[in-house]
């Protein structure tokens, strides 16, 4: 059994080492492609590094202003991401609050028939949501990427499943002493879910962040876009292997913030899958 055990384990260990290689060397040769001279990249063949390192394209993608300004672009969408990020967690977490701690008539039932809405292709929605926003006058604004989507049946459910294992005696010794519902929402239970709420906010972030399809169909005005729409913009910039080494510069300009964020959140996962996790003997 225990030899078993150990073959299981190196499998599993082979297994993710060649998932590994197989995600980060397209990112590791796309980030040596930005550090090429245009001349090496239409000339050499496939190398992982490049014969003469330069910052040129660095250089060139950040002096762009006019028709390209990838730092407002950048600016833009951290404001967005930021902003939906925040309001997504006040939103979810109260939501998921009244589904899992509150009594009400056709509590569950409700929950499930949104949740079996939410299963929908989001695509289905899409002419329906431009028209409300439309009529609201949010197109071009920033309010067209951070209102939809805050209350996301799947984050919501997340944070209602882990409060589910918050034992309810915290809630009834804090209506004992006085309390009400929103002392005990954010006085105690708050800061028992603080992991899946990081993990949630962390889901947002990137989601909003990394959102492509829709800020295409809101945006036209360039200065307004968020990073992932000025992505497209620079493909007729760049693309058609007439500046490659800028287009991936500017690709991994726009995947920094989120490599970073995983970097700094990644222990919250592990905590966010114990559902007793904010529960301290």
């Amino acid at each position: 059994m225990k030899k078993n055990g150990t073959i299981s384990k190196w499998l599993a260990y082979i297994f993710l080492s060649v998932l590994c290689v197989i995600w980060i060397v397209p990112i590791i040769f796309g980030l040596m492609t930005s550090f090429r001279s245009q001349s090496e990249l239409v000339s050499s063949g496939f190398r992982l590094l490049p014969v003469d390192w330069i910052v040129d394209n660095y250089i060139a993608i950040l002096e762009n202003t006019s028709t390209a300004p990838i730092l407002q672009w950048l600016g833009n969408s951290l404001f967005i991401a930021v902003s939906h990020t925040i309001l997504v967690v006040i939103v979810v977490s109260l939501t998921a609050y009244g589904y899992s701690r509150l009594r009400f008539q056709y509590r569950d039932q409700l929950f499930f028939l949104l949740l079996g809405i939410s299963m929908f292709p989001g695509v289905v929605n899409l002419i329906p949501s431009y028209k409300i926003i439309e009529t609201f006058g949010w197109v071009n604004s920033p309010l067209a990427m951070i209102i939809p989507g805050l209350a996301g049946m799947g984050n919501i459910f997340l944070v209602r499943q882990f409060m589910k294992g918050i034992p309810k005696e915290f809630d009834e010794s804090a209506r004992v002493d006085g309390a009400g519902e929103f002392t005990i929402y954010s006085r105690i239970i708050l800061p028992m879910i603080k992991p899946v709420l990081i993990v949630t906010g962390l889901f947002s972030f990137t989601g909003s962040w990394n959102d492509f399809l829709w800020p295409v169909i809101v945006y036209s005005d360039v200065e307004k876009m968020p990073i992932t729409a000025g992505l497209l913009l620079l493909q007729d910039i760049y693309g058609n292997y007439r500046m490659i080494g800028q287009l991936m510069g500017s690709a991994f300009l726009a995947i920094i913030p989120t490599m970073l964020l995983f970097l700094f959140a990644q222990k919250y996962f592990v905590q966010s899958m114990n559902l007793n996790a904010g529960v301290k003997g």
